[in-house]
């Protein structure tokens, strides 16, 4: 299953050149598979995912909008996208600020769609 997974997150990383770091996380913050830089630590990003995780649950319930779906963070020299996987995984994935976001958040919505056939 990990195998199926890398190869996911290495097709959506090849996808766009925009795509710097991507991660199956499962909803409590632990690293199920990553394809991260080396100056990224799966641990890290895994419990941050989470808490952003959290707080767009709580959002979107508290503010009656629905389901959550995705959360991005911009930076000044980037994004960070979360969506979900599946009700057992979040996709994280980082992408440069010069990115095209449409073309992400379309590549990251199949993505995302393939890793909750996996698991």
């Amino acid at each position: 299953m990990q195998q199926l997974l890398i190869s996911v997150l290495s097709d959506l990383n090849n996808t766009s050149a925009d795509i710097t770091a991507s991660a199956v996380i499962s909803p409590d913050g632990l690293p199920i598979a990553t394809l991260l830089p080396n100056h990224l630590n799966a641990d890290r990003v895994g419990a941050m995912s989470a808490t952003l995780l959290a707080l767009g649950n709580r959002s979107v319930h508290e503010l009656a909008c629905g389901e959550l779906d995705q959360v991005m963070v911009k930076g000044k020299n980037g994004y960070i996208l979360l969506s979900q996987a599946g009700e057992n995984a979040v996709l994280a994935l980082i992408a440069k600020e010069s990115g095209k976001l449409g073309l992400i958040l379309l590549d990251a919505k199949r993505a995302a769609k393939h890793i909750a056939e996996i698991l």
